[in-house]
């Protein structure tokens, strides 16, 4: 197999001419959590992030990237992003809105550039692994340059960590 497909992801990051590597891992269709993709990189968990689309009420669409072991807290999410609720929305409607499915949503490169937060602790690494927008290909990528590109902001997010490593 000949080099890795450039996605839209890795086009729009060198026309800005921001850093980055792209890492393929094993897709598992019944597995698409960002556990199994940690796994695969052979990576912390609390390294490998995901990409999450919520509505608020008073501010339409936003975007929460946050360690792929956590969980987004709907309140302080909506809090961040100006509304006094949000919720994640309907997976039917992940593609038409951000031209991602489940397991390829990146922070970059969507139809619309929504509002995008980011949990606190993807400052805490030099680098961070978020989808390059399929499945099956994640982008390793300063934290800092990351949030430059996208015009993201950073917050606490997150409440609690799913389950730790058995």
């Amino acid at each position: 197999m000949g080099g890795i497909s450039k996605t839209n992801v890795a086009r729009l990051l060198d026309k800005a001419k921001i850093g980055y590597e792209l890492i393929p891992y094993t897709v598992d269709e019944n597995n698409l959590a960002a556990d199994h993709v940690a796994a695969e990189l052979g990576e912390d968990i609390n390294r490998v992030f995901k990409t999450l689309v919520l509505h608020g009420d008073r501010c339409g669409y936003f975007v929460c990237v946050i360690p792929g072991n956590a969980e987004v807290d709907l309140k302080a999410a909506a809090r961040v992003a100006g509304a006094k609720k949000a919720e994640m929305i309907p997976m039917k409607d992940l593609l038409p809105l951000t031209g991602y499915i489940r397991g390829g949503c990146s922070p970059i490169g969507m139809k619309k550039a929504f509002p995008t937060f980011f949990h606190s602790t993807a400052l805490d690494y030099g680098t961070i692994f978020v989808s390059a927008g399929q499945r099956g290909l994640q982008l390793k990528i300063s934290p800092r340059e990351l949030i430059g590109y996208v015009r993201g902001k950073v917050a606490d997010l997150t409440v609690k960590t799913l389950l730790e490593d058995e």
